[in-house]
């Protein structure tokens, strides 16, 4: 049974929270980042295709990515993934996916990513719309790098 948690701020406004990854996907990423460059894209490629639908393996691969393009695709997973992952824990279209709850980060990060990326290869009303959404998910986008 899928559970939902969307939760209403102090403005009414649906804030949705997703569940954490298992653990040893968890687990599995952080090895994997541990590893050096060309190593830790293998493990995570291997995360990746032992567990899809991992927000946070996509938002890692696109970090690592050899080039813009590969990068571009990784992140665009992960939001195409994210949004499925949203919709399927009460998202409607609308409402907070605030940075604020760590179970986010991973589909803010491809979002995010995606959006950077765009804008690199030119697709300006992607990155635009990118960028847009990042605000309206998180209005305090973006998180405090500190």
């Amino acid at each position: 049974m899928t559970t939902h948690d969307v939760r209403f701020g102090g403005s009414g406004i649906p804030q949705t929270v997703l569940p954490p990854e298992p653990d040893d996907i968890t687990s599995a990423i952080a090895e994997a980042i541990e590893a050096d460059a060309a190593d830790a894209r293998l493990a995570l490629a291997d995360v990746a295709a032992k567990a899809p639908r991992t927000l946070t393996v996509w938002a890692e691969l696109g970090d690592r990515a050899a080039d813009r393009i590969e990068a571009y695709a990784y992140y665009r997973i992960g939001y195409h993934r994210g949004l499925d992952t949203l919709r399927q824990h009460g998202w409607r279209g609308s409402g907070f996916v605030r940075w604020e709850h760590p179970t986010n980060r991973g589909f803010l990060r491809c979002l995010d990513g995606l959006q950077r990326k765009a804008a690199e290869i030119d697709e300006t009303d992607e990155a635009d719309r990118c960028a847009l959404f990042l605000r309206q998910l998180d209005p305090s986008w973006p998180p405090d790098a500190t």
